[in-house]
């Protein structure tokens, strides 16, 4: 079966742009974006992360921090990836406490990676709170983990794919579901 194109380049970047809306709107109805802080899930949620804080910056006229987590070794999986993980640093360089972190990934699938980032988020502070951004929400959770910002939800078979596609590290904007 062939690849199933989800969102083209074009609608890739509304998508995003709508996120950022609604993060923006959101955050400034519980107060204002002064305590507002993005991290980024390696590797495409890091990219989907600084676009977003791009955006809101330009729109906001702002200038919102952002922070950059390698969740690697606070999997649950570790011991089955890979014999020898490939870890890369995580960057972020201002404190969390009271502040309201906007979590970043591509994809939410069973809920595994984003509660590995939650961990990894404490050992930086306290946050007010942690809300969480995706681009695809595919369903199957395993953890009760919930989207605050989602761009698109794709009903998909456990057995299916999705492929999120960036510029940064794909060479093209793209969402395709793999069979």
């Amino acid at each position: 079966m062939k690849d199933k194109l989800i969102l083209d380049k074009k609608n890739v970047g509304k998508t995003i742009s709508a996120l950022c809306d609604e993060i923006i709107k959101r955050n400034q109805e519980r107060g204002s974006l002064n305590d507002l802080v993005i991290i980024g899930i390696r590797t495409r949620g890091a990219h989907l992360a600084e676009r977003i804080v791009q955006f809101i910056n330009r729109r906001a006229e702002v200038e919102i921090p952002l922070g950059i987590l390698d969740i690697t070794l606070y999997r649950d999986d570790l011991t089955t990836i890979s014999a020898q993980p490939i870890v890369r640093s995580t960057e972020i360089s201002f404190d969390l406490t009271d502040k309201k972190v906007v979590l970043v990934d591509d994809v939410l699938y069973t809920g595994r990676t984003i509660r590995s980032a939650m961990d990894e988020l404490i050992d930086f502070g306290r946050p007010k709170n942690i809300q969480l951004a995706v681009l695809i929400d595919r369903g199957h959770r395993e953890l009760p983990i919930q989207a605050d910002y989602v761009g698109k939800i794709v009903p998909t078979k456990k057995k299916e794919i999705i492929e999120v596609r960036l510029a940064e590290t794909d060479g093209k904007d793209e969402v395709v579901l793999k069979p």
